[in-house]
């Protein structure tokens, strides 16, 4: 049985999230594979962090690899992907890795505990048509609170991706709880994803942000203010322009939040692009904490040859994916993963 979590990309909501604004977050189309039948060759600390709450029995054999490489992933009935080109051969894309193998491997157990469910699955993915083979809130609210655990808090919008699938607007309660309803992008739109060749740790950005918040708080209550206010505009972004509008506030905020913080969310290459995507009527943004991994290109258009080689120029790699995927689900009941 091979069950399938997909990857995220934060659209909208970065750092403002944290604050109780609005989140827009999309499931992608390159996933972690998980076997309940292999043993697994490593336990992530959220997958730890799950086993030890009781959520979980024992890990299981996963491949993240589609969330680690530009290689995009191979189709479901297809040979692997081809060996990953230029940039991100071995080191996670920012695209919620940890999350989704979290996810597949406490769906691949449930699934592995309830054969009839996972076989009705298995049925309806072989038409095109996936299901569970679990009670999904449940297993969104184990996923949550491990995630959590294991990082020590975040927003969780990563493990809601991964669980639900489509496009998503989350928001933090005051008690922590995360609400999670689907969201409807504006018509038109066009949206690319960019590799860099830089990285940073979100756990070491946020621990600059707070320490901005503890030395400069009016500063860092303005700054996310404005990222917030820019968040909320987004969720009621009824076109594509306005979506643009909304983006771009929330990057000029979280650009200057992070000079102060000693952060770099916005990376130099983004900064030099930027202008280039306005010229474009569109908005080039850091995806999630920023600091490198991926960026995206949001737009009514896709972007023109002469971006594209500027953003070569700048380190920076289009990536191919999809936004929309479904939930994790039973891939197949019988074929073994790929090599």
């Amino acid at each position: 049985m091979i069950v399938r979590a997909p990857g995220k990309l934060v659209l909208s909501g970065a750092y403002a999230v944290l604050e109780g604004a609005p989140a827009l977050v999309a499931a992608v189309d390159r996933y972690v594979i998980a076997d309940p039948a292999r043993p697994a060759d490593l336990v992530t600390e959220e997958v730890q962090a799950a086993i030890d709450a009781g959520a979980l029995d024992r890990a299981v054999w996963f491949d993240a690899a589609a969330l680690r490489s530009t290689a995009p992933t191979a189709p479901a009935a297809g040979p692997p992907a081809p060996a990953a080109p230029p940039l991100e051969a071995s080191r996670k894309l920012g695209l919620g890795s940890s999350a989704a193998i979290l996810v597949a491997t406490l769906a691949a157990r449930a699934a592995a505990r309830g054969s009839t469910m996972a076989t009705a699955a298995a049925a309806a993915a072989a038409v095109g048509q996936p299901m569970p083979a679990w009670d999904t809130r449940a297993l969104f609210l184990d996923a949550l609170a491990a995630h959590r655990r294991a990082q020590g808090g975040g927003s969780g919008v990563d493990v809601a991706a991964s669980v639900y699938g489509g496009v998503l607007c989350c928001q933090l309660g005051p008690g922590g709880e995360l609400a999670v309803t689907p969201h409807a992008l504006p018509g038109r739109l066009a949206v690319e994803v960019f590799a860099s060749d830089a990285s940073a740790r979100t756990s070491d950005m946020l621990e600059r942000v707070r320490a901005l918040a503890a030395s400069a708080p009016e500063a860092h209550r303005a700054l996310l203010g404005a990222a917030a206010e820019g968040a909320r505009a987004a969720v009621a972004a009824a076109d594509v322009r306005a979506l643009v509008a909304a983006l771009d506030r929330q990057v000029d905020a979280l650009a200057e939040l992070g000079e102060r913080a000693g952060a770099p969310i916005v990376t130099p290459a983004l900064r030099r692009l930027r202008p280039a995507a306005a010229a474009e009527g569109a908005s080039l943004a850091p995806s999630g904490a920023g600091g490198g991994d991926v960026s995206i290109f949001v737009g009514a258009a896709p972007p023109s040859a002469a971006f594209l080689e500027a953003a070569r120029a700048s380190g920076l790699e289009r990536v191919s994916m999809s936004l929309g995927a479904p939930g994790v689900h039973v891939l197949d009941a019988a074929r073994p993963p790929p090599a």
